[in-house]
């Protein structure tokens, strides 16, 4: 079997691996151009070329799909399956066709819940119990395509988006590695459609989302501060010094302070009003710092310690 990889950032090596391994010829990686990278902002290969290159496969960045050019070096690659994990470009109905078995797509979510472009993160925001992977036939819809195979995983108190973007990428290429057994063993399955109820889409992360808002409740900032480690990271006020928020969690405290006032600063942790609740901040960053515990950040700011 002849296969077409197409993905870029860190989530998809382990699914380019899986076609490695699996018996498949992956015969050419697609992969994002080269782009800024860094405080030089030298151009970097994507994490996906880097893999391709250390394992000798071709290597294709084309700007767009669109054009006949492009469509017909896919073409010359003859593939029987192309394999599309989080690669960044749309693909035509003319590109899907080209494969023999079509295209699969490894997706972050559990369809059709957070389609598009943010599932992981979107998740933990929303206060999902469980998320998990899909391995879904694509068509030319965003992520509607028939779902071949899934993996799931429960959501914890402690996953922040990168825990759960490490797991869910293991996860996919576990899916791969068994759907790429099938067909390459000539099994055929049933795929299954999406369900029309339910439908969510997972819009691309803005930096500014990650402005904590203390008049919310302290449970909607402690998943926010989780769904943005470690990008873009939650950013709020903290005795009127701004700061970049790393980890926190809510505590169910009664108080009558205004939100967004101090009403403790321990060792353990500083807590911040809200609207509900309160959120207990324990690792934090000051501008032009490093990651600091709270107890660091109270002795460089002893005024703080045990205010009431």
């Amino acid at each position: 079997m002849r296969v077409v990889f197409a993905g870029t950032p860190e989530f998809s090596v382990p699914c380019l691996e899986a076609c490695r391994a699996s018996g498949a010829e992956v015969v050419a990686v697609y992969t994002q151009p080269d782009r800024p990278a860094g405080r030089g902002r030298k151009l970097t290969p994507s994490p996906v070329k880097q893999a391709a290159l250390a394992a000798n496969i071709p290597v294709e960045q084309p700007e767009t799909l669109k054009t006949a050019e492009a469509r017909a070096t896919l073409e010359g690659y003859r593939p029987d399956l192309m394999v599309v994990v989080a690669y960044g470009l749309i693909l035509s109905r003319k590109v899907l066709a080209i494969p023999r078995l079509g295209c699969w797509n490894v997706h972050a979510s559990l369809l059709p819940r957070w389609r598009g472009a943010a599932p992981i993160q979107r998740a933990i925001l929303a206060g999902d119990s469980e998320s998990g992977v899909d391995l879904m036939q694509m068509e030319a819809g965003l992520d509607t395509g028939p779902v071949l195979l899934e993996r799931r995983t429960p959501i914890t108190r402690e996953d922040t988006g990168g825990s759960l973007h490490d797991r869910l990428s293991l996860l996919g290429a576990d899916a791969l590695t068994e759907g790429l057994r099938r067909a390459l063993a000539g099994e055929t399955w049933q795929a299954t459609p999406q369900s029309d109820e339910g439908v969510m889409y997972a819009h691309k992360l803005e930096k500014a989302e990650a402005r904590l808002d203390f008049s919310r409740p302290a449970l909607a900032l402690e998943r926010q501060v989780r769904a943005f480690d470690p990008w873009p990271v939650a950013e709020g006020d903290v005795a009127g010094e701004n700061v970049r928020i790393w980890a926190a969690h809510a505590i169910d405290q009664q108080h009558g302070a205004a939100p967004g006032s101090v009403i403790a600063a321990q060792r353990v942790g500083i807590d911040i009003a809200c609207g509900e609740g309160a959120l207990r901040v324990t690792v934090l960053q000051r501008a032009g710092g490093k990651r600091i515990t709270a107890a660091d950040y109270l002795n460089a700011r002893p005024e703080l310690r045990g205010a009431q």
